[in-house]
């Protein structure tokens, strides 16, 4: 590492590193949204009924929920930054040949292909942000960079209209699109990260201070003295939280995968309309991530514990997060129903860099990418589900209600799990 003796301010690399995961964050989710938003148009050029959509959603599920453990186990191994870099460019190149879909079959490979690309972002979110911030910062850290998810999703929904309705409701081209970018941000990607502010050759010695806190890395008896994989996971914080991930993923997924459709088929708003009122909730979903890491930040710094305010976080706003969605079908105007939709993903992403911190609390540095992964393996599980089961369950006789109550039912498990299992 190279440092300059004589400067004392510290510099400020890790604040790029921030930015740079922040832009990749928003370019998956940009991308993973994409699919929803031109869902009207792919349902009615192939035909497709809203189970057979819901396959076609479910199984990028199949591959990202265990490609985030992969994710997290490379990243301990290879370093977050080679793993998210690469992670891009997969991702990038089945965005682009979802154009090149034809049918059931081959999109059913495509979105396979493409959910095994995205899986490792949020494993190797977690462990960067580990890597490069002090505690103190690290909820508004995780906060900032996974509020680009929403504000990817906001983005994405106007323009992915706006490219349709250019090119009279070509739905592939925002697809060719995305995947470009998706190039041109790998490559921004390996100039900026590094794996450690260790290793990043602008990084001064009060930086790596401010971020170490005066304190080393553990020596290799500490590691070597670390509990086991299976005894981490194993911890009540850890499989609680776990749990309430899941939930939260249950009615993320609903939502990504179906609130599009569910504003054309039951609201009967047209594609202008929907610019607009699938972008709105988005923005609720970004602010609330951003709140959820500066305000437990300064609560954890204002108690003095560094786990009970993130926990409470998760159980108060994924309560409420859960009976709100229950009650979005009764709502009789659509501008109440997107109203409400907003608030609930601005509860639910309040709790979004909550999980990550609460299980990096209970397990040690280097166990973390592994029992992270192990957690969003079996949290995302709920994006396989979900939006297969919305899908039969919208053309069953419970119709969209039964899909909101069902959801909101699943999530409140998590919260009532945590508050009595996630204590310390």
């Amino acid at each position: 590492m190279t440092t300059t003796a004589t400067t004392t301010a510290p510099t400020r690399r890790r604040f790029g590193v921030l930015a740079a995961d922040f832009m990749i964050l928003g370019l998956n989710y940009a991308d993973r949204a994409a699919f929803g938003i031109a869902g009207p148009l792919i349902i009615a050029e192939f035909g497709f009924s809203n189970a057979a959509f819901g396959w076609l959603a479910s199984i990028f599920a199949l591959a990202y929920s265990p490609f985030g453990f992969i994710g997290g186990w490379l990243a301990d191994r290879f370093g977050p930054r080679n793993v998210m870099g690469w992670a891009v460019i997969a991702w990038s190149a089945f965005t682009a040949l979802t154009a090149a879909g034809v049918g059931f079959v081959s999109l059913l490979i495509i979105r396979f292909l493409f959910g095994a690309g995205e899986g490792p972002q949020a494993t190797v979110t977690a462990k960067l942000m580990h890597n490069w911030f002090p505690k103190r910062e690290l909820g508004t850290a995780l906060g900032i960079a996974n509020a680009a998810t929403p504000l990817g999703g906001a983005i994405a929904t106007p323009v992915v209209v706006g490219i349709m309705h250019a090119t009279e409701g070509n739905w592939r081209i925002p697809f060719l699109v995305f995947g470009a970018l998706g190039v041109l941000a790998a490559v921004g990607w390996f100039a900026v990260v590094r794996d450690s502010p260790e290793e990043h050759p602008k990084v001064n010695t009060a930086e790596l201070q401010a971020i170490r806190g005066g304190q080393t890395d553990a020596s290799v008896e500490e590691q070597a003295d670390a509990p086991g994989f299976w005894r981490c996971v194993g911890k009540p914080a850890v499989w609680a939280t776990a749990i309430a991930y899941f939930g939260y993923a249950w009615i993320l997924w609903t939502f990504v995968s179906w609130f599009p459709n569910y504003l054309v088929q039951e609201r009967g708003i047209d594609l202008d309309e929907l610019a607009i009122s699938g972008a709105i909730p988005w923005v609720g979903g970004c602010i609330g991530l951003i709140v959820g890491g500066v305000a437990t930040d300064w609560l954890v710094r204002r108690v003095g514990d560094s786990a009970a305010p993130r926990r409470w976080m998760v159980i108060v706003c994924l309560t409420a997060t859960a009976l709100l969605f229950a009650l979005v079908s009764t709502l009789t105007s659509t501008f109440a129903a997107v109203l409400v939709m907003t608030v609930v993903v601005f509860l639910l992403y309040l709790t979004g860099a909550q999980y990550w911190i609460i299980v990096g609390e209970a397990v040690p540095a280097s166990r973390y990418g592994a029992v992270s992964g192990a957690v969003q393996m079996f949290a995302t599980s709920a994006s396989i589900f979900a939006p297969l089961v919305t899908g039969y369950l919208a053309d069953s006789a419970w119709g969209w209600g039964g899909v909101f109550v069902v959801a909101g039912a699943i999530t409140i498990i998590g919260p009532v799990l945590l508050l009595f299992a996630g204590r310390r």
